[in-house]
């Protein structure tokens, strides 16, 4: 019994530990952002075809923030998944651990990917088309943060979803999910997909329409990836 608090008690003081340095990390990363946050600031401003407002002095601070915050996010996930797999190793046999580095470097890939299609495909595509609606009866003028906040829920949580496909492949390799569930489960994971979709769009249901059918092609992706691991694990 005692053996076994003690065995606990150090795998929590080490969960402690590697959750302090990528917090640490995090913290580091988003003072140095703030040195060129405003490079950020400007280059992402320019991807805007009006002119972008601030109402108030402590606007920029807070845009200026978000940004650095993002910036410091973005890097420091390479360095929590580092530490994850640091943790859990001991407890994985050898070919789940041979999966899991096969898989690590493919999965940050297409979370950059991700961020590159919400950045320049989504949302320049949502943007103009939610301008051209206004263009002829109202007056557009885009407030730094509502401009800030919007692109930010187009890329970031589009960045996590295109994880999706490589993560199921990697489930199905160590034998958590096969590609039957995943079919059995599909209308369930269409309808999360689906709300997910409403919450990172704006209020309108062809910016839903636009998130909703990448997120599902890669959900059906991930299927077809998951029964040829899967097949591979049998024969």
């Amino acid at each position: 019994m005692e053996q076994t608090e003690m065995h606990i008690l150090e795998h929590a003081e080490e969960f402690r530990r590697r959750l302090i340095i990528v917090l640490a990390s995090f913290v580091i990363l988003l003072f140095s952002a703030f040195t060129f946050v405003d490079r950020i600031y400007e280059w992402i401003g320019y991807s805007s075809e009006q002119p972008i407002t601030i109402l108030g002095p402590s606007d920029i601070l807070w845009i200026y923030f978000i940004l650095a915050g993002s910036f410091a996010l973005v890097l420091t996930i390479p360095i929590a998944i580092y530490h994850v797999w640091r943790f859990v190793s001991p407890a994985l046999q050898k070919n789940e651990k041979q999966a899991m580095i096969l898989y690590m470097p493919v999965i940050l890939l297409f979370f950059v990917l991700g961020i590159s299609f919400g950045y320049f495909i989504l949302f320049p595509g949502v943007l103009s088309f939610l301008t051209s609606l206004a263009s002829d009866q109202l007056n557009t003028m885009y407030t730094a943060e509502k401009y800030f906040k919007f692109l930010l829920n187009l890329t970031l949580p589009i960045g996590f979803l295109f994880e999706m496909p490589i993560l199921i492949m990697l489930l199905t390799k160590i034998g958590i999910l096969n590609p039957t569930h995943l079919a059995k489960t599909r209308k369930i994971s269409y309808l999360i997909l689906t709300i997910i979709s409403t919450i990172v769009t704006p209020p309108d249901f062809i910016s839903t329409i636009i998130v909703m059918v990448p997120l599902i092609l890669l959900y059906e992706l991930g299927i077809a990836l998951s029964r040829v691991v899967y097949r591979k694990k049998i024969y």
